[in-house]
C-alpha cells in the first residue's frame, strides 16, 4: 500500500505525538476499546503473545480491527492509497494482461478494498465473470455500493475448483508474518507483545524449528541486533489457492524483494510499517486499529511455494516493467489524447508515480503463477455465492 506522498515518522514517542494528526473522538474510543481487548487477551495467555497475533487483532478483530471497523481507509482522506485508487492507468494496464489468461469463471479477487480495482477492470475487460471474496463485511458493504449494477457476485469461501483468475493486488502485505530477532549473543526469538507501564511492548519468544530452519542460510551474516519477518501464512494462502486452482492463473501484486535483499544484512530492522493518515511509522502499537499493518514480502519464498504447489512462474517483474511491457504507454496514450491539460497532467503524474524507481516502479513486484492441469471436481463458484 503506498501512501500519498510518504512522511517518515520515527518511533519516538514525542516525535510521533507532535507530527501526527490526532484521531476524533470516536475513532479514539475505538482505538482504547481494541487496546483493551488485546490486553485482557494477552493476560489470558499467560502474559504474551506472538506479534502475528496482535496484528491479527489490531486489523481484523471483530467490530474493531482497522478493516473491519468502518472507518475511511483508502485514498487521500484515509491512510494510505493504492495504485488502483491514483487513477485510470494501472486498472486499464492490468486489463491487458488478464484478458488472454484462460478461465471460464473469469476473475476471483481477493481483498478488494475500496472496489476501485474490479471497477476498472470490468469497464476495460471483454465481458467477464468476476467475484470477489472480502474478509472484511464492512468493506464487502462499501464494494456493493460503488459496483452496484455492474455484474459482480461476492463469495463466502473459496470455491472447491477454480477456472480462471485470482488476483491478491496488496493483500499479502496485510497477512500477518512471525517477527523475528537476532539478539546480541546470536539466539533467534520469535517477538511477542506483552503489556508495560505504558502499553504494549515487545517480547521475545521462544523460535520455533520451522523458523530456525527457514533462517539458518542468513543468521551467519547478520548484524546483531538484527530483526525481519518470515510470512508462513502467505505462503500458506498461495498453497491454499493453488489446491482449489484447477487451470488459469494467480496474480500476486504487491511490495516486496528477493530473499537475498530481504534478508541483506543491512536490512537490520525488516519491512514492518504502520500507516496513519499518510504518514508511516515504525511503531506497530501506535493506536492500535487506526493503523495499518504491512510487511514487504518474500517473492523467493513464494516463487518456491508454487512451483511446490504444481504450479509454473509465468513472469516476476518489477512494477514498471510489468506496466511497460502490458501496454502503459498505449493506455496513456488513448486515455490524455483528447483530455484537457488537467487531466493530461494528472495522467502523467500517475504514470510517473507507477513507474519511477522512488515511488512504486521498483518496490512493487508482479508475480504471475499459471496451472494447467486438470481437476476432478466440477467449478463450484456459485455454490459460494453471496449476493
Amino acid at each position: 500500500m503506498s501512501p500519498d506522498r510518504p512522511v517518515f515518522v520515527t518511533h519516538s514517542a514525542d516525535v510521533r505525538k507532535a507530527a501526527l494528526p490526532p484521531p476524533d473522538p470516536e475513532a479514539l474510543a475505538l482505538s482504547q476499546d481494541l487496546s483493551a481487548s488485546i490486553a485482557a487477551e494477552i493476560k489470558a495467555r499467560g502474559g504474551a503473545i506472538p506479534f502475528r497475533r496482535y496484528m491479527e487483532l489490531a486489523l481484523y478483530a471483530p467490530g474493531l480491527g482497522y478493516y473491519v471497523a468502518g472507518q475511511q481507509r483508502f485514498g487521500p482522506g484515509g491512510d494510505f492509497v493504492t495504485a488502483p485508487e491514483m487513477g485510470s492507468l494501472f486498472g486499464a494496464t492490468l486489463a491487458r494482461a488478464v484478458a488472454p489468461l484462460p478461465g471460464s469463471d473469469g476473475v476471483l479477487e481477493f481483498g478488494a478494498g475500496s472496489g476501485a480495482l474490479a471497477a476498472q477492470l470490468l469497464a476495460a475487460l471483454p465481458p467477464t465473470p468476476y467475484a470477489i471474496l472480502e474478509v472484511s463485511p464492512d468493506l464487502a458493504e462499501r464494494q456493493r455500493q460503488r459496483l452496484a449494477g455492474l455484474p459482480v457476485r461476492w463469495l463466502s469461501a473459496l470455491p472447491a475448483c477454480w477456472r480462471g483468475v485470482v488476483l491478491a493486488n496488496e493483500v499479502l502485505d496485510a497477512i500477518p508474518p512471525h517477527l523475528v530477532e537476532l539478539d546480541q549473543d546470536g539466539v533467534l526469538w520469535e517477538l511477542g507483545v506483552a503489556l508495560g507501564p505504558e502499553g504494549f511492548v515487545w517480547r521475545h519468544l521462544p523460535a520455533s524449528d520451522a523458523l530456525q530452519e527457514r533462517l539458518a542460510p542468513y543468521l551467519p551474516h547478520w548484524p546483531r541486533p538484527y530483526r525481519s519477518e518470515v510470512n508462513l501464512a502467505a505462503e500458506a494462502w498461495l498453497r491454499d489457492v493453488a489446491e482449489h486452482l484447477e487451470c488459469g492463473a494467480i496474480l500476486i501484486i504487491d511490495y516486496g524483494h528477493g530473499a537475498a535483499e530481504y534478508y541483506h544484512p543491512q536490512r537490520s530492522m525488516g519491512t514492518l510499517r504502520a500507516y496513519y493518515r499518510q504518514h508511516w511509522l515504525e511503531d506497530p502499537f501506535y493506536l492500535p486499529g487506526l493503523c495499518d499493518l504491512t510487511a514487504h514480502l518474500d517473492f523467493d519464498a513464494l516463487q518456491r511455494v508454487a512451483v511446490a504447489a504444481g504450479l509454473q512462474v509465468r513472469s516476476y517483474d518489477p512494477l514498471a516493467r510489468f506496466l511497460i511491457v502490458n501496454g502503459l504507454a498505449e493506455v496513456f496514450s488513448a486515455a490524455s489524447g483528447s483530455a484537457d491539460p488537467l487531466t493530461r497532467m494528472q495522467l502523467a503524474n500517475e504514470a510517473k508515480r507507477l513507474t519511477l524507481p522512488q515511488e512504486m516502479g521498483e518496490s512493487f513486484k508482479v508475480l504471475i503463477l499459471s496451472k494447467e492441469s486438470p481437476c476432478k471436481s466440477p467449478s463450484t463458484a456459485s455454490k459460494t455465492a453471496t449476493p
